[in-house]
């Protein structure tokens, strides 16, 4: 005898079921704007914490809410105060282990010591390696994080390391543009398998400045520059920039051998005191740099522009969440900030 399909019922509670638990963003001191705008692409509210620094300098973190079985992300960038940032982040990760967190990942959107990656005079720490240490000892699972200056540093890091990339986001700004007769210019040999994807993206061919640097005072200093930028415009492209030094060298640089406009990107904005004043001075005519970074030494210059980053993190973080491929945020063919279709699923909405 058949069985009457109409009086089969389908019980799609499980798939409503998480059973890597209930998804929780929190943020630290130094992560509470990206926290929130990375929560508002997820359509939730920021999880509640707090942070606290007594008179002598002691900090002292608190979760506001229940995380026993969550799947627990801390968003917390290590840019200044570097160390303090860096010190409250383990005690976010150890906190939520304690408290029973699922899972702990550590969401860097900029990861400043990971300029010390190796050991190049005698006598000097490997800072990153330390850092990597630590975060692994304080008992984080994951760590996210965003254009390290030095890509293998992920092999420090015995925890898995998702590394994404601003990429996909500064080369949609730039595509709106069309900026005709573009070269992309990277301002040493160092940026230069990024700078070719970067070309490659814009349609554009690559040049490289011949930068040198003499001590430890963020001073650089161009000799030259390989390639043709006469008659062209400009798009000068880093990782990172402090004081602006390098960019505004490599763009007197290109203006001097005949270059047309002058612009330049870079993922994360550090802009210590007194980089504003260079780059008013300099050729560039518009800098857009990322929301990594949310401390600033003083005002940006007014060629400066800010652009979100947020839906790209909020994606990982859903992949992470699923435990499935963050590869896919990899595919540069398709516009890096548009809400992803499995964003859209975990919102509900189209």
């Amino acid at each position: 005898m058949g069985m009457d399909k109409s009086l089969i019922c389908y019980d799609d509670s499980s798939k409503k079921t998480d059973p890597y638990g209930e998804l929780k963003i929190f943020a630290g001191s130094s992560g509470k704007q990206l926290g929130r705008a990375i929560c508002g692409r997820l359509g939730m509210d920021l999880a509640r914490s707090e942070t606290l620094v007594f008179s002598e300098g002691n900090v002292f973190v608190r979760v506001l809410e229940n995380v026993r079985g969550r799947d627990v992300f801390i968003v917390q960038g290590i840019d200044y105060p570097v160390n303090d940032n860096f010190v409250e982040l383990l005690f976010w990760i150890d906190a939520f282990k304690r408290a029973s967190a699922t899972q702990v990942t550590a969401v860097i959107p900029y990861f400043s010591y990971a300029k010390g990656d190796k050991k190049d005079e005698p006598r000097v720490s490997i800072r990153a390696r330390v850092c990597a240490d630590c975060i692994e000892a304080a008992g984080a699972d994951r760590v996210l994080t965003m254009d390290l200056h030095s890509p293998q540093i992920q092999g420090f890091f015995k925890i898995p390391v998702d590394h994404l990339y601003a990429m996909p986001v500064l080369v949609e700004y730039f595509r709106f543009k069309r900026i005709p007769d573009l070269v992309v210019a990277a301002p040493d040999v160092g940026f230069g398998k990024q700078a070719y994807k970067f070309g490659e993206m814009m349609n554009a061919p690559v040049v490289f400045g011949n930068k040198t640097r003499r001590g430890h005072d963020e001073k650089a200093e161009m000799l030259d520059i390989v390639g043709q930028v006469e008659g062209k415009n400009v798009l000068i492209v880093d990782d990172f920039t402090i004081s602006g030094g390098t960019l505004c060298e490599m763009a007197v640089a290109c203006r001097k051998r005949g270059a047309r406009e002058i612009y330049a990107c870079v993922s994360h904005g550090v802009f210590s005191k007194g980089s504003a004043a260079k780059i008013i001075q300099s050729p560039i005519k518009e800098l857009v740099l990322t929301d990594t970074i949310e401390y600033r030494f003083e005002p940006l210059a007014p060629c400066c522009k800010v652009v979100s980053i947020a839906s790209l993190f909020a994606d990982a973080i859903i992949s992470i969440h699923r435990r499935e491929s963050v590869s896919r945020l990899f595919d540069y063919d398709s516009p890096g900030h548009r809400m992803d279709s499995s964003l859209k699923s975990f919102r509900g909405k189209d």
